[in-house]
């Protein structure tokens, strides 16, 4: 979380072109003058409109005066028209080429429309006029952040920090810095002073993603916990549960996860961590039903439906339902290679126990249409060699296999099959060599418990880095 620009507020006066005017002609000089201060004060008061109608005369009037353009654009910028604002703003600059505080706030319109770089210097160029001063080094150092730019935004907010160091907003995002590029132990220190000075929820949860990122599993948690109870946003509560399902401290997670997807009921990303957790922990039917509401919830995305695919494997008694939402995913992105294998698998898990009419061509077909979108797609590959063994066509299917072995060589059940398929064309030491080596993955238990974390893991990790999981 990076704080919002700062805008400057500059001392405001009339320019030399005014007071020349003022020479020349004192009545429509004085006029000009109360005209001006009239708007200062319309600014002041926070009626931006009036203010902005007796600038936009005055500007017509005094069209090389600083004081004028820079109100102006500020005015502007006050009613959130930044496109508006920026000529007037740089035409300040232009004529103020020396004010720190009018490149400071060109550079936050030009911020606030997207123009990074273009911000960035101007940044820079305000710390070159002001080095020792607060504001340049905070903006410049938040600039870098938002640009990516980490390593080159720390110098500027440790500088604001040695000016202000009770700043807590500039000490949070270095703290955050801090912790982006690595340095752990400046970033636990400087926390733990914040923390001192204003005891936070948002601290708290920094410091557990600290701590986490140091492995210091169960320190991490509680202070996710803390971050929680002192705030029970939803963002606190998933990183909270997340960490305890990230550690399989099952029991916890789910108690975390049920409490907070009750109070938030439109967090997907809460439902897909209750599912997960009850998968985890063994209750299948309970985790296909939280995970067909994550479905409901965002259907296009397709974060949820790997672990319904998975859980649905061991608890196949809502088919209908799942069937329905892996359609409606396969409807609503025909290009997604994913989508159309967890379709083809959903209708032949859910029927082939109960419909000897199943059309096993329309299995294949998904299944051919899936690898045709990614050749990739090992588990598709796997299962198509199923689709053809269990059809006797063991000729089709040993491609298949040792095609989806060359994509992931983990893939034990991929052995054991093409083990079978060899035996069924008699190739009986072929089938021997792919038997042993499913046993030895097997007895080394790699495949599930291992590959189950991994997914946890990049679940929780990308649901915290989304752009929408933090406000």
């Amino acid at each position: 979380m990076i704080r919002n620009w700062l805008i400057c507020s500059v001392s405001l006066a009339l320019v030399a072109c005014l007071s020349a005017t003022a020479a020349a002609s004192p009545p429509q000089s004085r006029d000009l003058d109360r005209e001006f201060q009239a708007a200062v004060a319309e600014y002041d008061s926070g009626r931006y409109s009036e203010a902005a109608a007796k600038l936009e005369n005055l500007v017509r009037e005094a069209p090389e005066s600083f004081e004028v353009q820079e109100l102006l654009g500020l005015v502007y910028s006050a009613q959130s028209q930044d496109a508006r604002a920026t000529q007037h703003l740089q035409k300040a600059v232009h004529l103020k080429a020396n004010s720190a505080p009018a490149r400071t706030n060109l550079a936050a319109n030009l911020a606030r429309l997207g123009k990074l770089d273009l911000a960035t210097e101007q940044f820079k160029k305000a710390v070159d006029l002001d080095p020792r001063n607060f504001d340049t080094n905070h903006n410049l150092g938040e600039a870098y952040v938002r640009s990516g730019k980490i390593a080159d935004a720390a110098p500027f907010l440790e500088k604001a920090q040695q000016i202000n160091p009770s700043s807590y907003d500039n000490g949070y995002d270095l703290s955050l810095a801090y912790l982006r590029i690595g340095r752990l132990a400046d970033a636990r220190q400087l926390i733990r002073n914040l923390l001192k000075q204003k005891n936070t929820a948002e601290l708290h949860n920094l410091l557990g993603e600290l701590e986490e990122k140091d492995d210091k599993f169960v320190v991490a948690e509680n202070e996710y916990e803390t971050a929680a109870h002192m705030d029970p946003s939803e963002s606190n509560l998933f990183d909270w549960g997340g960490e305890l399902l990230l550690h399989r401290t099952l029991g916890p997670a789910v108690e975390v996860f049920q409490q907070a997807s009750a109070r938030y009921p439109a967090s997907q990303r809460l439902m897909i961590g209750l599912g997960m957790a009850l998968y985890a922990r063994g209750n299948y039917d309970d985790a296909v039903k939280s995970l067909l509401r994550a479905a409901d919830l965002n259907p296009a995305d397709p974060g949820c439906y790997l672990f319904l695919s998975k859980a649905y494997d061991s608890s196949p008694s809502q088919a209908d339902d799942v069937i329905e939402r892996f359609r409606r995913f396969a409807e609503l992105q025909p290009k997604n290679a994913r989508a159309l294998y967890y379709y083809a698998m959903g209708l032949w898990k859910g029927k082939r126990a109960q419909d000897p009419s199943l059309d096993l061509r329309q299995i294949e077909s998904l299944l051919n249409k899936s690898l045709a979108l990614d050749p990739k797609l090992a588990e598709a590959h796997l299962q198509l060699g199923n689709l053809y063994s269990d059809q006797n066509k063991y000729t089709q299917a040993i491609p298949q296999y040792i095609r989806a072995l060359e994509l992931n060589s983990d893939l034990a059940d991929a052995y054991y099959r093409l083990g079978q398929a060899y035996v069924r064309t008699g190739e009986k030491d072929r089938a021997q060599q792919q038997f042993q080596v499913y046993q030895r993955l097997r007895e080394q238990h790699l495949a599930d418990l291992d590959k189950q974390r991994a997914e946890i893991r990049q679940f929780v990790y990308s649901a915290k880095d989304s752009p929408t999981a933090k406000p």
